[in-house]
């Protein structure tokens, strides 16, 4: 359960959304059959020993219900409230997502990612204002709204989650604590609105890492995450504390020095048509320690050429990749 009350969701996020937070993808044992507990504790130690203050357990996947369950509780467990474990709120259908957020809070995750499933196809923001506030009745954890074009709602408004909405869901769900703001994208305008509208209020997240590093270094930004940054092994959140402490030169700097390894991952398919690529997150992370191994089909693959690219932009930039073969990515550093 999670350690502060409804009407204390923004409070609790003010205090612990600072910093940066990565993803986490269930790994699957070689039969397919079961989740590989092992490998998602590596990934959570590894997580904790980047500097990340969060994870995201990612339900975007071909995974169960109960096995998801299960991997929100191996996390929790292993976190040892070290760091905190985001909920991802994106199965099928509003029922689906209400009975997975109660399992997730009572397996102690303590933040909530917002999506949409592919099938709600609302007519009007009034139908997306009354999703999201059935979903944030239904549970006590914080949640974080997340404006995309991933939901297809860029044909009701520009930005996706437009500020009149997001004005209405802030004022009428206590528990509505932060924006990942990506709304628009690949503009900014929708996120530095989002910002400029209701940064006193709820934690506005900046996730992508070239957009976070400049900006930060302009306005207020307390969060980054979750996000993409096991790519970046533990170089993010080492960069979000040199722009805490005002260390902009040397935040620049890093930015810079990781241009190849940002080619690279821009040069590979991260995804198509709203289902983010998870096999080449796990790979990317896999580079930096992470566990990689299986994911169960149906699955987007990663091939020999896009592995070479990742790695090539890796090194380039630094970052001292694993020398491990490509081929063990596959099997994973904790096979079961």
């Amino acid at each position: 359960m999670a350690s502060y009350s409804r009407k204390e969701a923004r409070e609790w996020a003010r205090e612990r959304l600072v910093g940066v937070a990565n993803v986490v993808i269930p790994t699957m044992t070689a039969d397919f059959k079961r989740i590989n507990e092992q490998a998602i504790r590596h990934d959570v130690e590894t997580t904790i020993r980047h500097g990340f203050v969060g994870t995201l357990a990612c339900s975007e996947v071909a995974i169960t219900l109960e096995e998801y369950e299960q991997t929100v509780r191996v996390m929790v467990e292993q976190a040892a409230a070290r760091i905190f474990i985001v909920h991802h709120a994106v199965f099928n259908t509003l029922e689906d997502n209400i009975e997975a957020v109660k399992l997730a809070e009572r397996a102690g995750a303590e933040l909530v990612l917002l999506g949409y499933p592919p099938y709600f196809h609302p007519k009007s923001l009034d139908d997306i204002h009354a999703y999201t506030k059935a979903f944030c009745d239904a549970t006590n954890l914080a949640v974080m709204l997340f404006p995309i074009p991933t939901w297809g709602f860029s044909r009701l408004d520009p930005i996706d989650l437009p500020v009149p909405l997001l004005r209405r869901l802030i004022d009428d769900c206590p528990n509505i604590a932060a924006i990942k703001a990506e709304g628009g994208a690949p503009h900014i305008m929708g996120p530095i609105e989002v910002h400029r509208a209701f940064h006193k209020e709820v934690v506005i997240s900046f996730p992508l890492e070239h957009e976070y590093v400049p900006l930060a270094q302009l306005i207020p930004v307390p969060f980054c995450g979750t996000n993409f940054s096991a790519y970046f092994g533990p170089i993010l959140p080492q960069v979000f504390k040199l722009v805490q402490q005002g260390r902009f030169d040397e935040a620049t700097a890093i930015f810079h020095q990781l241009d190849a390894a940002r080619k690279a991952f821009g040069s590979v398919p991260q995804g198509g048509n709203g289902l983010i690529n998870r096999m080449m997150w796990k790979y990317e992370g896999w580079l930096q320690g992470y566990n990689g191994g299986p994911l169960r089909h149906p699955t987007a693959r990663v091939y020999a050429r896009d592995m070479a690219a990742l790695r090539r932009g890796q090194q380039a930039a630094g970052m001292n990749p694993t020398s491990d073969p490509d081929e063990a990515f596959f099997v994973g550093r904790n096979p079961a």
